[in-house]
């Protein structure tokens, strides 16, 4: 009863309110109807789009089905230095001679509902657009071998939604034409495996030497997990990442079930490096360069190694052929080097744009082998010092060039560190730290700077170490180590008023379309123009008189550090690196020596003195011809003059050698004058004597000698050329033998040997008595006398009319004048038989100092 009473009381109030009921109805249609309008709005709109998209989508042409179409690259001139096709190093294997092995390898890691599909894997399309969804579009692919195909025949490889869109169109396409057999044959064919090799066939033939049904499983994975990324999993470069890369591809297979985990762990055991028996080939023309070309291909969105070999692309590059036949030429000249195992790496790159225009990969480079101008990872050693020490120090610390630093004894975390010649100077301006590449100012620079400075410098120089730097990384003790190409790069900023522009060989890229990629880096200040021009003065002194003279190109300005690193430490002698890097206004290089393992029979013997030669020969060709100015001082840039040793003004009385020039950053500068050097009091009382029974002069004075101070003496003799005596701590010498008649002039020199500072001379002179000179006297009475047996004795000579030259104490000496002694009577006793003369001078005007030298 309830139940009805309840359903006829609820019939009641729907009776009561028909019409609330009609509308709900109503608003639930009318929302259907604005989906289902908004669905097809869409759906149409998508259409409209899709149709859209897939105009101008291409044929499917059978011939493009087998063959790819062939690139060519350009030099800096834009004249065409090479073509490239994978048709150079194709063999095809129909797919009756593939085994199954080699096929189910393939699946797996490719695609493994190859077989099921209609062309595109819907399962995949559905987790790459999560993926994408989260991580943005073509964060993550969803191409199957039928879409690989098709992209790698008929389409650019941008990563775009209408390039999308004609992929998976064609791809259904091509299963309606083709069997899923013939697609596959497609793929094993036409997909690139790296070092030039195109297909599964003679991908076996590069890397093992082998037919495809000799290949063994661990084989057979190595090569189906190379398509991704073949020049990075490519095993003869990069042993560690090509295994990483097979397990991965073994993994799958037992995953889907193509092997069981006791062949998985089999293969897995087998080392890569001891699987490999790689092919020789012929070196192609420029091969160290176009290396490098491959690589920053590989660096472009959308883009592989592959695309250079099957893509139709024109690749425009910087090289300049004739520095890079130089380059090649100069690392084939085996007299250079010390035996067939000792290698190098050059780069040479131009200064202001950062293009590089010449790679020497290595002695005897052929295709394939390891470039050790880009791959080569070595310690820097002292060539770093810029970078990480100096560089930093005037940007944030607006040092001066001729800051003083300690060099004294310094042992950190219980390692001493030492300079290369196991001595310590106490002190030594950066100017000459950097000059003669000493350790320890070096490393205490780097403590003074900070690590996070000092890394943040190196950085925007293209030189990221991944871990925290230490005291060691200030002189070059990397973990990782840098390549000739970023030091080069670096390097390069200096000479380029403090802009860095990072390496590079390709400048555009033109696809078969038309479409252009601009490769060109942006550039980076990475430091002050003031820092950059400071840099680079030192570095012009380490070139002209420090370490780097050996690669010093006559008349050329120029600048550049060398670098060496210590051997490992069960070897005593010799090191393990060697470098040269440098540049001028127009050119930068950097040059690498040494050998890939040091051992006690290999080992660089002679430091870096083969790098300066190699850097030498390079940069003399590179630059000849060509218009090179000097490095221009900006603006923020002052020249102070500096007492040597300190970082104040010389005093008026330092002497001019003791006088030097220093670079500061506009606002700053020495505070203060040296008080070093004080003014150096002149002999006085200067007396010279005769002493006829001896026939000498006693030349003696006084001085208020305080420290070890010496006297120099010259004399000269009636106005003759000047010749010195003896030097003397004491205050007095002797002259012997003199001549009679003849005037003995002296000036003696007071000398600091502590500071070699000289005072005023102090003047004396002297005749000498000649008897012939004397004059008889007449007598006195006119009278005639008597006859006498006693003989007439000569009167004693008259003093009248000698005279002895004294100085003028009242004019100082400023003119030199000496004036005449008065006469003396026959009777005066003072100075009758010992003349002397005494002569004081004023103290001449201190120094003005000297204009520095201009460089060549």
């Amino acid at each position: 009863m309830t139940e009805q009473y309840r359903s006829r009381t609820e019939r009641r109030k729907m009776k009561k309110n028909p019409k609330k009921t009609k509308r709900k109805k109503g608003m639930v249609k009318r929302i259907f109807t604005a989906l289902l309008l908004i669905f097809l709005i869409f759906f149409i709109a998508g259409t409209v789009t899709v149709f859209a998209m897939l105009r101008g989508t291409p044929e499917l042409n059978p011939e493009l089905l087998k063959d790819p179409v062939s690139s060519n690259i350009y030099d800096k001139d834009d004249e065409e230095i090479a073509t490239v096709s994978g048709e150079e190093n194709r063999e095809f294997a129909s797919i009756q001679d593939t085994p199954e092995l080699v096929q189910n390898a393939t699946l797996a890691i490719e695609d493994v509902r190859f077989r099921e599909h209609f062309g595109l894997d819907i399962r995949r399309i559905g987790g790459a657009v999560l993926a994408n969804f989260r991580e943005g579009f073509g964060s993550e692919g969803a191409s199957t071998i039928t879409q690989q195909v098709i992209k790698r025949s008929f389409l650019t490889p941008e990563k775009t939604l209408k390039r999308k869109v004609q992929e998976a169109y064609l791809a259904v396409k091509l299963e309606q034409n083709y069997s899923k057999d013939q697609i596959l044959e497609m793929y094993l064919n036409k997909i690139y495996y790296g070092k030039g090799a195109y297909g599964i066939k003679t991908a076996a033939e590069t890397y093992f030497q082998k037919e495809l049904d000799e290949l063994t499983l661990s084989e057979a994975a190595l090569l189906a997990g190379l398509p991704q990324r073949p020049n990075y999993y490519d095993p003869t470069k990069n042993p560690e990442a090509a295994e990483k890369r097979r397990n991965t591809v073994i993994a799958a297979m037992v995953k889907y079930g193509f092997i069981n985990e006791a062949q998985a762990e089999e293969a897995k055991e087998i080392k890569v490096a001891d699987m490999l028996n790689p092919k020789e080939k012929e070196p192609r023309k420029y091969e160290a360069f176009i290396d490098q070309v491959i690589r920053e291909i590989e660096e472009v969105e959308g883009l592989s190694e592959r695309d250079i070999y099957e893509s139709g692309l024109k690749i425009y590059t910087t090289l300049d052929v004739s520095a890079q036949e130089n380059t090649e030429k100069t690392l084939k000249d085996d007299a250079m080097f010390p035996d067939d195992k000792f290698q190098a790496g050059v780069v040479l790159v131009d200064t202001e744009t950062g293009e590089v225009r010449a790679i020497g990969g290595g002695r005897n480079k052929k295709k394939g082998n390891f470039n050790y101008a880009i791959q080569s990872k070595r310690q820097p050693g002292s060539a770093i010092k810029p970078i990480l020490d100096y560089g930093p120090a005037i940007e944030h610390l607006k040092w001066s060039t001729g800051k003083i630093i300690k060099d004294e004894k310094l042992v950190i975390n219980g390692h001493e560190i030492r300079n290369w010649d196991r001595s310590h100077r106490g002190q030594v301006s950066m100017r000459k730290a950097l000059e003669q590449s000493y350790n320890v100012p070096a490393v205490n620079t780097f403590l003074e700077v900070g690590a996070d400075k000092a890394k943040e410098f190196a950085a925007n120089l293209g030189i990221e170490p991944k871990e925290e730097l230490e005291p060691a990384y200030a002189i070059g003790g990397f973990k990782h180590g840098i390549s000739p190409l970023q030091l080069a790069g670096a390097y390069a900023a200096f000479g380029n008023e403090g802009i860095y522009h990072k390496p590079h060989t390709v400048r555009k890229i033109v696809f078969p379309d038309g479409r252009e990629i601009d490769n060109t880096p942006e550039p980076v200040a990475a430091m002050s123009d003031y820092t950059a021009y400071m840099i680079t003065d030192m570095l012009k002194d380490v070139v002209r008189k420090g370490t780097g003279t050996r690669a010093r190109v006559p008349n050329l300005p120029m600048a550049g550090k060398t670098g060496t690193t210590n051997p490992p430490p069960n070897i005593t002698h010799g090191t393990t690196d060697g470098w040269f890097a440098g540049y001028t206004t127009r050119y930068a290089a950097a040059v690498w020596t040494g050998y890939d393992k040091t051992t006690q029979e290999q080992y660089v013997k002679e430091g870096s003195t083969i790098a300066q030669r190699i850097f030498k020969d390079v940069m003399s060709h590179a630059s000849e011809g060509i218009d090179t100015p000097d490095f221009k001082k900006p603006d923020s840039v002052i020249e102070v003059a500096l007492e040597a040793g300190t970082e104040k003004k010389p005093s008026p009385f330092t002497p001019k050698d003791k006088i030097v020039y220093e670079l500061f950053v506009r606002g700053t500068g020495p505070s203060g004058i040296s008080q070093t050097y004080n003014k150096l009091g002149a002999p006085t009382g200067l007396s010279a004597s005769y002493n006829e029974e001896s026939n000498s002069i006693t030349l003696s004075w006084n001085h208020a000698k305080e420290g070890n101070v010496s006297f120099a003496i010259s004399m000269s003799v009636d106005g003759g050329e000047a010749t010195s005596l003896p030097s003397t701590g004491g205050l007095s010498i002797s002259v012997p033998n003199v001549q009679a008649g003849s005037t003995y002039q002296f000036q003696v020199v007071a000398i600091d040997e502590s500071t070699n500072q000289k005072s005023d001379p102090a003047s004396a002179s002297i005749k000498i008595p000649d008897p012939t000179d004397e004059e008889e006297t007449p007598p006195e009475n006119t009278e005639p006398e008597p006859p006498t047996n006693e003989e007439e004795q000569p009167s004693p000579p008259h003093n009248d009319n000698q005279e002895q030259e004294n100085g003028n104490n009242n004019n100082n000496g400023e003119n030199g004048e000496k004036t005449d002694q008065e006469k003396k009577k026959p009777g005066d006793q003072t100075n009758e038989e010992n003349e002397n003369t005494e002569t004081n001078t004023k103290p001449e005007q201190p120094p003005t100092p000297p204009r520095k030298e201009e460089e060549e």
